[in-house]
C-alpha cells in the first residue's frame, strides 16, 4: 500500500506500520490523515479501479456509461498529463519558463509525493492510430502514459536536462500557507497520477517509446526553445512563496 495524505485508510485497525518512514517528513502525512480517514490507495491505477463520482471530470465516466448504453463501437483513452510540442496545455512550459529566467522553482511540501507519470504526445497519437481497426479495443477503457513514475522535484530535474539548463534550485513550500487567491501556484493538482499501462499494450499492441527527459527534450527543441509558448511567465505566486522564505530563513 502507498500511503497518501488524507487518503490513508487504517479504521478498524489497533496498529499501522509503515515500513518506509524514514524521514519526519514523511512520516508527517501519515498522522496528519489519521483524523480524517477515507479510503485505501494502491498504486498504479487499473482501469477496473473504482472512480470517485464527485470528480470534476465524472462527465467523462457518465459519457463512458452513455456510449456503452447505445451499443456503438467506442473506445475510451484515459491518460495522464500529457508534454509535448504544441500541446494545449504544456505542464512543462511552466517549468521551462523559471528555468530560462534563472530562478528557484517552487515545489509544494516536499517535492518526493506525490508520485505521477507523463505521456508524450507523440505515444499519444501512435495510441489512437493503434485503436483504429481493432476489434480487441471496441468497448473498452484504455490507460495512456509513460511506464515510470517521476516526483515532482523529478520533473523539475528533468526539464533541465531536456533544456540544457544547470541542476535547478528547488524550494519547498507548504501550500496550506498561503493565499494564493485565483492564481495556479504549481501546475500539477497534488494527488497521486500514476496509472498502468499494461492493458494498452496488451491490447493495442502498443508500448511508450519516448522516456521522460527525451520526450521533454523533444518539446523544448520544437517548441518553447524556439521562443513559443501558449502563456507568458508569471511569477507573481514564485515571489509570495520566496519572500515568506527568504523572512522565515533570515
Amino acid at each position: 500500500m502507498y500511503i497518501q495524505k488524507k487518503i490513508l485508510y487504517v479504521e478498524g485497525y489497533d496498529v499501522v506500520y509503515d515500513i518506509n518512514g524514514r524521514e519526519a517528513e514523511e512520516v508527517e502525512p501519515i498522522i496528519d490523515a489519521l483524523p480524517e480517514l477515507e479510503h485505501q490507495v494502491t498504486l498504479p491505477h487499473y482501469e477496473v479501479d473504482a472512480v470517485d463520482p464527485k470528480s470534476r471530470h465524472k462527465g467523462k465516466l457518465e459519457t463512458e456509461s452513455f456510449l456503452q448504453s447505445k451499443g456503438v463501437n467506442w473506445t475510451s483513452i484515459s491518460s495522464v498529463y500529457t508534454y509535448g510540442p504544441l500541446n494545449y496545455n504544456p505542464v512543462e512550459e511552466w517549468f521551462f519558463h523559471r528555468l530560462k529566467a534563472g530562478r528557484p522553482i517552487p515545489v509544494p511540501n516536499s517535492g518526493r509525493d506525490p508520485d505521477l507519470t507523463t505521456r508524450s504526445l507523440l505515444d499519444l497519437a501512435t495510441a489512437f492510430l493503434a485503436v483504429l481497426g481493432n476489434e480487441k479495443a471496441s468497448k473498452e477503457i484504455l490507460n495512456i502514459s509513460g511506464e515510470k513514475y517521476v516526483t515532482f522535484d523529478g520533473l523539475a530535474r528533468a526539464c533541465a536536462k531536456a533544456g540544457g539548463f544547470p541542476e535547478p534550485e528547488i524550494v519547498h513550500y507548504n501550500p496550506k500557507e498561503f493565499d494564493f487567491g485565483k492564481k495556479k501556484a504549481f501546475p500539477f493538482r497534488d494527488q497521486h497520477f500514476f496509472a498502468s499501462v499494461e492493458k494498452a499494450k496488451h491490447v493495442l499492441g502498443w508500448k511508450p517509446e519516448f522516456d521522460l527527459v527525451e520526450g521533454l527534450t523533444d518539446s523544448y527543441k520544437l517548441d518553447f526553445g524556439r521562443g513559443t509558448f501558449r502563456k507568458e511567465a508569471d511569477f507573481t505566486t514564485d515571489d509570495m512563496i520566496l519572500s515568506k522564505k527568504h523572512v522565515t530563513q533570515s
